[in-house]
């Protein structure tokens, strides 16, 4: 996408919690985990990595919750909308939900991960593909990558 037309805005179910987006992801996935396919309800999650900066709840007060509170998952506190992840210790960037926006028609995951877990039907559109996470020197260069696309 070369265009992104930033801000962009988003609300969880409900629409008593709102986000607004200033800057473009560093990254798109789908994350097969059996976690988050259990949190999800789906064959796997989705995420858009946010630079923190460009990332701001602009209304309401979102909770955390699920089954590990390091993990930092935000819910809305009213209809329990699983709406971004920001894990302890890491402060540089936040995994939105980017069906939380008002137009995610954008969205392609450019990498999937835990396809150990998927559930053998799935398939995703994903450029990369990791049985678990990608080795942490492997992030620059897909970072960079998704980027130049």
């Amino acid at each position: 996408m070369t265009e992104w037309n930033l801000p962009w805005h988003g609300a969880c179910r409900c629409g008593r919690t709102k986000l607004k987006i200033s800057a473009p992801p560093l990254l798109t996935m789908a994350c097969h985990c059996t976690g988050c396919q259990r949190m999800s309800g789906s064959a796997y999650s989705l995420s858009a990595a946010i630079p923190a900066e460009g990332f701001s709840v602009v209304e309401g007060e979102p909770v955390v919750a699920g089954a590990n509170a390091e993990a930092g998952h935000h819910f809305c506190p009213h209809c329990m909308t699983w709406m971004f992840t920001r894990p302890k210790g890491i402060d540089f960037f936040v995994n939105l939900r980017p069906t939380m926006l008002e137009d995610a028609s954008w969205f392609v995951p450019f990498i999937e991960t835990y396809t150990s877990e998927k559930l053998p039907w799935v398939a995703t559109p994903a450029v990369h593909s990791f049985e678990r996470l990608p080795p942490f020197d492997a992030y620059e260069g897909l970072v960079g990558e998704f980027a130049a696309r």
